[in-house]
């Protein structure tokens, strides 16, 4: 069995799961309404606040959807219950950040300014600490899109080896390379 797809799905006080008869899944939460067809093969169970995912056969097809029907579940139920939130942080003389509302300007070192709109569900803040760099924190309860709009932020400034000028996400590690300088002698 799945590690991933045999484990229960816990239904947070506040949370409800509508599983209709052609196996589209609706959560209902205090932070919004996520829907997701499974597949029609898999059975969903929901008993006492638990909710279950289960294969009918041994199939690599059932095998393969198993787990990823439960994690997509399970996040649909912590993003309703809880949120998600991403935070990313511009690195580079000059990388500047605003925000009015849901409309973000970067200042990247081109040209000309980057803006950019953020979809509705997600709530945008950005922060120009001194000594820091900026940031920009991303909160919404659909975790897919959440990371669809991270991805795309951090594709105006592809984070490079050489520097390490970029986007990237808080804590992220970047692999850095030695110049041109460090083979010459």
């Amino acid at each position: 069995m799945s590690r991933i797809g045999k484990a229960p799905i816990e239904i947070p006080a506040g949370v409800n799961i509508d599983i209709s008869s052609s196996n589209l899944v609706t959560v209902k939460g205090p932070k919004g309404e996520l829907t997701q067809q499974v597949d029609a093969d898999m059975i969903l169970k929901n008993e006492n606040g638990i909710l279950t995912v289960d294969r009918p056969t041994e199939q690599k097809r059932h095998k393969a959807m198993h787990g990823l029907y439960r994690s997509l579940i399970n996040n649909m139920v912590v993003g309703v219950s809880e949120g998600w939130k991403r935070e990313l942080e511009l690195y580079g003389v000059g990388y500047r950040v605003s925000n009015t509302g849901n409309l973000v300007e970067f200042s990247l070192g081109y040209s000309h300014p980057i803006l950019f709109y953020v979809p509705d569900e997600v709530n945008v803040t950005t922060a120009m600490e001194k000594g820091k760099a900026p940031s920009i924190s991303l909160e919404c309860h659909d975790l897919q899109l959440l990371g669809q709009v991270a991805a795309k932020i951090r594709a105006f400034r592809k984070n490079e080896p050489y520097k390490g000028k970029g986007i990237r996400f808080k804590g992220e590690q970047i692999r850095r390379k030695a110049g041109k300088t460090a083979g010459a002698k």
